[in-house]
């Protein structure tokens, strides 16, 4: 049966464009997920992901964070998110920390654009490429991990992929490259992190119930 994604956005939503291309692909081709993307979710009313989604005929849903506690918060994302079903929910650069209430009911994966231990939180690229020309690091990266609770960028690692920094790089040579292989990866990572749900699905359908 063909994976369920539920994607959260915050911005342009080109990690989305990469899922929602790999989808579309025919089945076997280089790069195909099977998976569909059935609705993708904002924290922002501007976020160009949900334009992408209304585009590619996917429901697109706003939900404002309006002054909201992160418990009350949680509670809603929670139930818009549980309307889809999901197999997986995807984290594609959505900035926003989520709680437990919400982490514990959805196996979620998100991507962060730089090497484990490195830079969690945001704007971790800038934060890259500064200590990239200060010589305090020799490489950059991109990971995707495992979402299981409220730690910041330091669930369980799914996949890395080293960025490397080349001579005469500037911020946006720098960006662009580590976008480009973010896409690549984040696809890569979401097959195997269906693999697993697949597997653990598998797993609980054969074990016995207790007196059976």
């Amino acid at each position: 049966m063909t994976a369920r994604l539920v994607v959260l956005v915050s911005g342009e939503g080109t990690n989305l464009q990469a899922i929602m291309d790999a989808c579309a692909l025919p089945e076997g081709a280089p790069g195909y997920l099977d998976a569909e993307v059935v609705a993708v979710v904002a924290n922002r009313a501007g976020a160009y992901g949900l334009e992408r989604a209304r585009m590619a005929g996917i429901p697109a849903i706003h939900v404002p964070v309006d002054g909201r506690r992160r418990a009350i918060y949680d509670g809603v994302l929670s139930h818009v998110v549980g309307e889809h079903e999901p197999t997986l929910v995807v984290m594609a650069g959505w900035m926003r920390l989520l709680g437990n209430r919400f982490l514990q009911r959805y196996r979620s994966v998100n991507l962060h654009p730089a090497l484990p231990g490195q830079f969690p939180g945001l704007h971790a690229i800038e934060r890259s490429y500064a200590a990239l020309t200060a010589g305090e690091i020799d490489e950059g990266g991109v990971m995707v991990h495992w979402v299981p609770d409220e730690g910041v960028d330091d669930g369980p690692v799914i996949g890395t992929r080293v960025v490397p920094f080349e001579p005469g790089d500037s911020l946006e040579t720098y960006e662009a490259r580590v976008h480009h292989i973010e896409h690549e990866l984040f696809v890569e990572c979401i097959r195997i992190a269906l693999d697993e749900v697949a597997k653990q699905e598998r797993n609980t359908e054969s074990t016995p119930t207790a007196g059976a």
